[in-house]
């Protein structure tokens, strides 16, 4: 069973009727989406968020990562407390774990951080954020400089070779545990051009620097799921999140559905795509990716020796009723923590963004995540 697959110019055009009808009276219809997602996931339980002995790893104290999709990292030791990390499974096209997202890393859990990536198999890692905003730590650096080696824990992070795009870089890692001689490569996309709780200047940036993960995603094996992080992990990275996922589907002809990938996306983390300018964005960047903005190969990249100009934020905002402690409203269904079979994917009504076949899609980096 294949799902009804469409042109390009027709996902195009329905879309840009779409948004024309969404951005009429001052943008009523992107409004009123909006605000029907506002109440999506609050009920879910972020007990181990909530621990105490847990919450000196939370970089915001009202940003924690729901109980029924956190990722779980081994426990050391045997303190029980040793398995947690402010991180999350969510879906992207194949399965509910096809990404990590996560908040950007303290100091005291960037060896968790790097655990996380060894124990899920990840192999790319894409930051959107910058590490500070004027005096603010946004994300703490957590890889060494060029040609650099640093321990954290039992892993051996070293930095191989850092290219520059032309708004963002590519870093190269080589990740392995020190009692082991079995050496991963790590990619890391570092975009900081991103404006303190906003959106980029323009959709092409983005719309390129997304392209090219999107073929990257394309071209590695199937192994785990790609980080996907900010300062918060919620606003930015949900996001990108939301964009790499509506592109794969429209590469493969199926119709975007934004609001429905959003609402699935709030049922594992809390507050992705933070507010209504970022959900606004997503559509300006699909319309420009599908009219052909951005190209459909890989970008150039240069060697890269300067520095990144830190001038972005993901710093979470308040918003009424949204200050301090989350509050609960309207009950929500659990999602299952385990990838569903592609069949029950298209036969479950809020599964339905979930169509790309193993037979037609190699992109599925998640399906083999434990």
């Amino acid at each position: 069973m294949r799902a009804q697959t469409f042109p390009r110019a027709q996902i195009l055009q329905e879309l840009t009727l779409r948004c024309q009808a969404l951005a009429a009276n001052d943008n009523r219809g992107f409004k009123q989406e909006f605000e029907e997602l506002d109440e999506v996931g609050k009920n879910l339980p972020t007990r181990a968020g909530d621990s105490e002995a847990n919450r000196e790893k939370n970089r915001y104290p009202y940003i924690l990562p729901y109980d029924h999709c956190r990722v779980r990292l081994s426990v050391q030791n045997s303190q029980p407390h040793t398995d947690y990390i402010n991180a999350n499974f969510v879906p992207g096209g194949g399965s509910e774990r096809d990404f990590i997202c996560t908040q950007g890393p303290l100091h005291n859990t960037i060896a968790d951080f790097w655990r996380m990536v060894w124990e899920q198999n990840v192999r790319i890692i894409v930051m959107v954020t910058a590490l500070r905003h004027k005096d603010m730590v946004l994300c703490d650096r957590y890889w060494p400089l060029e040609r650099g080696t640093v321990n954290h824990g039992l892993i051996q992070v070293m930095t191989v070779t850092c290219k520059q795009g032309p708004d963002y870089f590519i870093t190269t890692i080589n990740l392995r545990q020190r009692a082991c001689s079995t050496v991963r490569i790590i990619t890391q996309y570092y975009y900081p051009a991103w404006p303190d709780r906003g959106i980029p200047k323009d959709s092409s940036s983005l719309c390129a620097f997304t392209e090219h993960v999107r073929q990257e995603l394309e071209a590695i094996p199937q192994l785990g799921p790609a980080v996907v992080h900010c300062s918060a992990g919620v606003g930015r990275s949900g996001t990108f999140v939301t964009l790499l996922w509506l592109m794969q589907l429209c590469a493969r002809g199926i119709r975007p559905d934004i609001r429905a990938a959003v609402e699935d996306l709030r049922l594992h983390r809390m507050w992705m795509v933070q507010n209504l300018e970022q959900y606004i964005f997503v559509h300006h960047c699909l319309l420009h990716w599908l009219s052909g903005g951005t190209s459909t190969s890989r970008p150039p990249v240069q060697g890269a020796s300067s520095k990144t100009n830190h001038h972005s934020q993901d710093q979470p905002h308040s918003s009424p009723g949204r200050s301090g402690k989350r509050h609960r409203h309207r009950r929500h269904t659990v999602p299952s923590a385990q990838p569903q079979s592609t069949l029950q994917q298209i036969l479950n009504p809020r599964m339905l963004l979930r169509k790309l076949l193993p037979s037609s899609s190699p992109f599925n980096p998640g399906s083999h995540a434990s």
